[in-house]
Order: C-alpha cells, then structure tokens, then sequence
C-alpha cells in the first residue's frame, strides 16, 4: 500500500495524479496546506502499518518529524520525500530526501517532473506523450518558465485547476492522460478559459488602482489585498512596477501573505521565511503572524493607494524633448529631462535635484522609488507648458 502526502496547488495535485496512474488504487492521496502537513504526517506516523510507503511531494515537514520519519525509515525503509524547495534543502542529508532545484540539464524542476522521473527509474509508470506533455506544463507553470516559453498552455492548465474542484480536476487528467496520445483541453474547457481570461484581465485592472508602495527596511514593496489570482497579480504588478523589489498581496480571508518578485536579485522565500513561510525565489508565502499583520497590514493600512501612469497619452511621454512630468500624493510636481546624451536630471517643484543620472529608466526608478510620483496626464503636461511659455513671455 502506498500513502502520498503533497501541496494542494497545481504542482502538489500533479504529484496525485501520478500516483494514481501509476498505483491506481493502492495509494490513498492527502492534498495539505504547507501548515497541516506536519498533522498528517503525525497522524500517518501513529496509526499506519509499517508496510505502507510514504511519499511526501511539495513540502517538507518539521525538524521533529524529520527525526520521526529517519526513525520509519530505517524501520522500514518505505519513505520517499520529493521537492524543489530552496528552503528544504537540508532534507538531502536523510537517505530518504531528495531535494532539487535544478536538473542536470539547467532546467528547474517541479515536484511533479521529479516524481515523474522517480516513478519512471523505478518502473512504476509507462512514459507516454501525453504524461510527459502534462508534467512538462505543470513544470513550466510551477517555476514561472511559461512566460518566458510564452507557453500559455501551461497558465491556462493552471487557471482551469482553480475553477473546478480538485477531485474533478482529477478525473479529467486521470481520464485524458489514460485515453488520448496528446495532452490538450477539449472544446467547453477552452471556453470558459477564454472567459476566466477575461475575468482576470478585469479583476487586475481594478486591483492596479489599489497598489499602495511602502520602503521596509532596505526594500520597496507593493502592498495589495487580494483573495483570487496571486500570480497573475503578482507578475502584472511586478513588471508595471519594475522600481519595487517586490509585491506583497494579503488574503485576510485566508490570513495568507503572498509574495512576487519580477527580479533575480531579490529573493522573496527569504523574505516568507522571516514569517515562517518559504517558497521560490521569485514566488513565495507565509501565515499572517502577529508580526506580518504589523508590518504588512498595520503599518500600511493608512498609505493611500499610489495612481497609475497615464496609459493613452500622446505629449507627455517617456524620453520627450519637450521633458516628461510627474506628480505625487504631496502634489509635488516633476520634470525629467535631459541635458545631454548621457546625463538625466529631476526638477522637483522647478528645483533641480542634486542628483544626475545615466539614463532614463535610471532616473524614473530614483523617482518612483522615493517619491512615489507617476506619469500625468496629457492635459495637466499641456497646463504646465502653457504656464512656463507665459512666465517667457512675461520676462520679455
């Protein structure tokens, strides 16, 4: 008999979907949050016979039942853990952990593509396109190479995951990996994806006008409320708010904090783990613990939200000769011009800063990031040339 504990996310679900097309019904499966796991491995440890073996895929579990597993282990040699987790690499000094991050070929790994591999060395599962397709797009999803691939098969596998049940969404793989040569969405799946799509695209516009932008400690983080869609936000947000490290989305429903990051440098499973979280590099999360809640929830609650940059203008643009004005919450006004090819300068409130940069983007990040200021409109751009074409005028 066979027990698999695993995530209840896309990854942690495809480890289940393996099982069962590799055990069928010889294997019980437990989908779990990262905080009930340790309960049902608990549970597992007190009341199983020592013939079952136990695969744990997309967590890892406490340091007591660390040592409680070691101690199965070498009872009976029937444990099994499989993850790609940063933060539970230390699991590969156990015989029964393996803990990798990054394949042989460079690629970044999954739970589900390691359990693939494993079930497929110790010939417990037939290799077919159709498998291997799947596990391919749970992988690309899991480790976020979808977007660079622009591999949109893999987000819609995601998105489809998240509007049906997990048992549904179960049978529906069981059923298509077992019966078709290809993996593919029938015709109703393709129809409610493009409407989720657009849901989304809704939802994301309307969460972009509730960013509010704080400095904790040495980073500048983006802090929003959301239940639905975190990485969807999370990216969206990141790539037009490229002068934030990172963007912390809170689910008070879920008492949740997410955290995404756009950039290499910044790595937000540390950033969990300060919280008792942990995740990716660039996709992480924790519990909101009484700390988090004052640091994420209390210290941010008054911030009002910053405004977006104008999206239709035809004047006030990125890099015009004519300068490219901003503005704050404090009705501070800005103007980023150039005096030469290489040097960009700020005027703030027609004072120039002390401040000369090397670019455009370089300037506009110094801006964004310390006084929250953003692109205006075309008509408060026209007003504001308008003024300074009259106080010429009024000199002459």
């Amino acid at each position: 008999m066979y027990k698999l504990l695993s995530h209840n996310d896309l990854d942690g679900v495809g480890c289940g979907i393996l099982a069962k097309l590799a055990f069928h019904d010889h294997v019980k499966v437990r989908y779990n949050s990262i905080a009930s796991l340790d309960r049902e491995i608990e549970y597992f440890l007190d009341n199983n016979q020592q013939d079952t073996f136990l695969f744990i895929t997309d967590l890892s579990p406490n340091e007591k039942n660390e040592k409680r597993l070691n101690d199965y282990y070498n009872a009976t040699g029937n444990v099994q853990l499989l993850d790609h987790h940063k933060t539970a690499h230390h699991l590969n000094e156990y015989e029964w952990g393996k803990v990798l991050i990054e394949d042989e070929n460079g690629y970044l790994t999954s739970a589900t593509s390691l359990f693939y591999q494993y079930l497929i060395t110790q010939g417990l599962i037939e290799k077919t396109n159709s498998i291997t397709e799947f596990v391919e797009l749970v992988r690309q999803y899991d480790t976020w190479e979808w977007e660079k691939n622009e591999n949109h098969q893999a987000h819609r596998l995601n998105t489809l995951f998240y509007l049906v049940s997990i048992e549904e969404f179960e049978e529906k793989m069981l059923e298509r990996l077992k019966s078709s040569e290809q993996f593919d969405f029938d015709e109703f799946e393709k129809k409610i994806l493009n409407m989720e799509e657009e849901k989304i695209k809704r939802y994301i516009r309307r969460k972009k006008r509730e960013l509010v932008q704080t400095a904790m400690g040495e980073f500048f983080t983006g802090v929003v409320y959301a239940e639905s869609y975190h990485s969807e936000l999370g990216n969206e947000l990141g790539k037009e708010n490229a002068h934030l490290d990172f963007i912390a989305i809170l689910n008070m429903g879920g008492k949740k904090i997410s955290f995404r990051t756009i950039h290499d440098h910044i790595d937000v499973s540390a950033i969990a783990g300060e919280f008792g979280g942990g995740g990716h590099q660039k996709a992480a999360g924790c519990s909101l613990t009484d700390e988090a809640y004052q640091q994420y929830v209390a210290q941010t609650f008054h911030i009002e939200p910053i405004p977006e940059d104008a999206k239709r203008n035809r004047y006030n643009l990125r890099f015009s000769s004519f300068g490219t004005l901003y503005k704050n919450l404090k009705e501070e006004i800005f103007l980023l011009y150039s005096i030469s090819d290489f040097d960009w300068v700020i005027e703030k409130n027609k004072l120039p800063l002390d401040q000369v940069f090397t670019s455009f983007y370089e300037a506009e990040w110094f801006l964004k990031r310390n006084y929250q200021a953003w692109l205006v409109k075309d008509e408060v751009f026209v007003d504001y040339l308008m003024e300074e074409a009259k106080k010429i005028r009024h000199q002459e």
